[in-house]
């Protein structure tokens, strides 16, 4: 009977500690989102007063969309990430696959492009994909600034343009309208991959999705053209070096940067919280001014100074808005392809 009531105790002593665990396990908050300058404001920003406020150790998880996916994939039925912060296009997936747990009480003036069904997700930023030239080399080389998607393929520009691969948002972009420029569509995407194929590849130095090796392909004169997007061209502007983002005639895409709280069991409700920061005014404010986000709030009065990149008003309404469901489904076919007949 001593035996039993031994037992007993420490049985009892275990489910009395269990809360008092789980409360632990809850004081820290995984967020996985982009790296790079994101992950510094972000660090910077956002993270210090969000842990003050709660109380609670926020850990960055830095990775690119697919990354992010993929953990969340793996880590399926034992989710480590509480946050994930992903382009808009991996986002339908993960609501998709059932990653993404609804957020109560969003804004009521969000942009319908920050807006995902049954509110598994929102939107944080609008961003717009299109051109990055550095000023001075084109300057020094008598040349115009780039002014169309076409200008991808102009051969003055051999091994010194740089886009990143179509696993990359800004790269798939890139490979859209090329195709839409030519009779294509999301449905049919044959005259991207050809023109990529034989009019592009020749003045590609790399095909990089790091931001950081991009900027340092910059930094190091290599490369003076580029594919990327508003936040990362005047993240890296605000550094001093000398880059500007053009919007190509032809239109430029939305992408539209996204955060959900992750579904799981005994899901911290701080997850949410965390998402909703994001949406917070001075937040807002602080993502336009450091990478250049156009705000998803229509109530948001932007200073006229921080608005020189982003897509803000007439330059938000014109953005071509990709077709994801068409795209999700092709993706992973499309990769394979890019890498046999693309980046080889």
């Amino acid at each position: 009977m001593k035996h039993l009531s031994l037992v007993t105790a420490v049985c009892i002593a275990t489910l009395a500690l269990a809360p008092s665990a789980v409360l632990a396990q809850q004081k820290t908050l995984y967020v996985a989102g982009y790296g790079g300058s994101f992950e510094k404001t972000i660090r910077d920003e956002v993270i210090p007063a969000f842990e003050q406020a709660n109380g609670v150790k926020v850990e960055y998880v830095a990775g690119n969309s697919t990354d992010t996916l993929a953990k969340l994939q793996a880590q399926k039925g034992n989710q480590q990430i509480d946050v994930a912060i992903v382009d808009d296009g991996p986002m339908y997936q993960a609501i998709q696959l059932g990653f993404c747990g609804k957020i109560e009480g969003l804004p009521a003036d969000l942009y319908e492009a920050a807006r995902f069904k049954d509110d598994r997700a929102v939107g944080i930023g609008l961003v717009a994909t299109g051109l990055m030239y550095n000023t001075k080399a084109f300057a020094e080389k008598g040349w115009a600034p780039p002014t169309s998607w076409n200008d991808l393929k102009d051969p003055k520009y051999q091994k010194q343009l740089v886009i990143p691969p179509i696993n990359n948002t800004y790269g798939l972009h890139a490979l859209l309208m090329l195709a839409r420029m030519n009779g294509g569509s999301e449905a049919n995407v044959d005259a991207g991959f050809k023109i990529f194929k034989s009019d592009v590849n020749p003045n590609v130095l790399a095909y990089e999705p790091s931001p950081g090796k991009m900027t340092e392909l910059f930094q190091s004169g290599q490369a003076v053209l580029a594919v990327w997007g508003t936040g990362r061209v005047q993240s890296f502007a605000n550094t001093g070096f000398p880059v500007d983002f053009v919007y190509p005639k032809e239109g430029a895409a939305t992408l539209v940067t996204t955060a959900c709280p992750i579904t799981k069991p005994n899901a911290s409700p701080l997850a949410s919280a965390f998402v909703k920061t994001l949406l917070e005014p001075k937040t807002q404010l602080v993502m336009l001014k450091d990478y250049g986000y156009g705000p998803v709030l229509k109530s948001l009065v932007v200073p006229p100074e921080l608005g020189k990149m982003a897509p803000i008003g007439e330059r938000a309404a014109k953005l071509y808005t990709p077709d994801w469901a068409i795209i999700n489904d092709k993706r992973e076919e499309w990769t394979k392809r890019w890498n046999r007949e693309v980046e080889r």
